[in-house]
């Protein structure tokens, strides 16, 4: 990291922005918000539900603060709206969502001088479906009904579908999926187990092609983890269902 940088905001959806180009934080203090004729802010988005003054980043010593600046549609982090004009210390890995998921942002201390790619969100989901149609996921007998259909998971896809469940809106880094999903493999002497990122990759594929895209919202950020995408945060119980 240069000096002068204390942190990066990549952005995971939001016009005009290719998905994936990082905002080096610099200044000690920016906003971010809807451009206007009126108003350009120093992160500038063209969505109408994005407030003109949307959120405030300040650099706080080594940590940086956000404060939602009473925007109409609200901001949330990691799947929990925050209060307006109350300060918000960021962690690496927390994911900002502005009104609603029509711009989502991933926060890191990291800094990276390129673009990280970042595989497209579904823009549009339906929520209120038909009992026929809906998705239901039933955790204790490790099965999903879809559209009538009965889907078994196997271990891996359970394992890695429960972890991201647990931590909606988050995302799980790479090392920690790995550190679930196979335990039983050797490990490093940092703690990690030996899995190459082709097998975390494969395991995604897998589950998108098993499941359909849209029955679980997984994005995947590149050299760092696995977002499942929720509308709401969840708290899931054991043997509970979930739907959608």
């Amino acid at each position: 990291m240069s000096v002068e940088t204390y942190g990066s905001l990549y952005i995971v959806r939001g016009e005009p922005f290719r998905p994936g180009t990082c905002v080096s934080l610099s200044d000690d203090s920016l906003i971010v918000g809807r451009l206007s004729k009126e108003n350009t802010p120093e992160v500038a988005f063209t969505n109408a539900f994005v407030s003109r003054k949307h959120l405030l980043l300040r650099r706080e010593l080594d940590q940086v603060v956000l404060v939602d600046l009473g925007s109409r549609h609200g901001t949330e982090i990691n799947g929990v709206r925050l209060a307006p004009h109350t300060p918000y210390t960021l962690r690496s890995f927390d994911i900002i969502r502005l009104a609603k998921g029509m711009v989502v942002l991933h926060f890191s201390h990291a800094y990276a001088d390129q673009t990280i790619e970042f595989e497209p969100l579904s823009y549009t989901r339906q929520w209120d479906l038909s009992e026929q149609d809906r998705t239901t996921v039933n955790w204790e007998k490790r099965e999903c009904l879809i559209q009538g259909k009965r889907i078994p998971m196997s271990e891996k896809e359970y394992l890695l579908l429960r972890l991201l469940h647990d931590h909606p809106n988050r995302l799980v880094p790479n090392e920690e999926i790995k550190r679930n999903v196979w335990s039983e493999r050797a490990r490093d002497q940092d703690g990690i187990p030996d899995v190459t990122i082709d097998e975390l990759n494969a395991l995604v594929y897998r589950i998108r092609k098993k499941y359909g895209k849209d029955t679980f919202c997984l994005n995947t950020v590149r050299g760092s983890g696995i977002m499942l995408e929720t509308e709401t945060a969840e708290t899931p119980s054991e043997g509970g269902h979930s739907s959608r």
